[in-house]
């Protein structure tokens, strides 16, 4: 059986390596590994522009929308907030539109933590964008702090992993209102929405963690039998 394509957005970066400094399509190898080991050929898509992304997505069996900086404000009619890094809009337009093709062509899509917000704001979402201002504590950025998500059991994601899964996910954003055919399937205990998946979509599932950093295979095996 062959082994469906599956692009993975990807960094555009600064790089070194010999003596050279050059711009770079930059992505952790864990992306790929996970995609490979559920069976699928992971191939990296550069934030380079928008022309090919409906060669893109006629070409490719599924989309994984990575990790990766904030989303910018200006994306969902926000206001900055100066404790956010300075956004990479090359990155937020790019994959804002590669969320909002894979939609319309019902192309999977596993959008994983960065990517769970860009799915959200595609579908005319809105972000937090500052999360400890809203709950006045930083529980959720703490990277070494791991925690309880309560998953709906009739949901994509339920089914895969389970009605709860402990994860360690540090993040500052988080989805405020779901954007359009979205529904809300995973929590963290306070209530700050872990998991969000598309209504009526062959596989649209987004996550607040790094299910491929965990070597918990059960979602992306579920996203690349979707994909097949």
């Amino acid at each position: 059986m062959s082994r469906p394509l599956i692009g993975i957005t990807a960094y555009l970066e600064a790089a070194r390596w010999s003596d050279y400094v050059r711009e770079a399509v930059l992505s952790p190898p864990s992306y790929a590994k996970a995609v490979g080991r559920a069976g699928g050929a992971p191939v990296l898509l550069p934030p380079i522009g928008t022309p090919a992304i409906e060669d893109y997505v006629r070409g490719l069996q599924g989309i994984v929308l990575a990790g990766g900086a904030e989303v910018g404000a200006d994306t969902y009619g926000g206001e900055r907030d100066e404790r956010v890094p300075e956004p990479q809009r090359h990155r937020d337009r790019f994959e804002l539109a590669l969320a909002r093709a894979a939609v319309r062509a019902d192309v999977p899509i596993l959008a994983i933590a960065r990517g769970m917000h860009v799915l959200n704001v595609a579908q005319g979402g809105t972000l937090i964008p500052w999360l400890p201002e809203v709950l006045d504590n930083d529980r959720h950025g703490e990277p070494d702090t791991g925690h309880t998500i309560q998953v709906s059991v009739s949901s994509k994601l339920g089914k895969a992993v389970g009605e709860r899964v402990e994860v360690t996910a540090p993040h500052h954003q988080s989805v405020r209102r779901l954007g359009s055919g979205l529904l809300a399937v995973a929590w963290a205990e306070d209530q700050i929405v872990e998991g969000i998946e598309l209504q009526g979509h062959r596989f649209g599932v987004g996550v607040q963690w790094h299910p491929e950093r965990d070597g918990d295979t059960r979602l992306f095996d579920a996203f690349i039998e979707a994909a097949r």
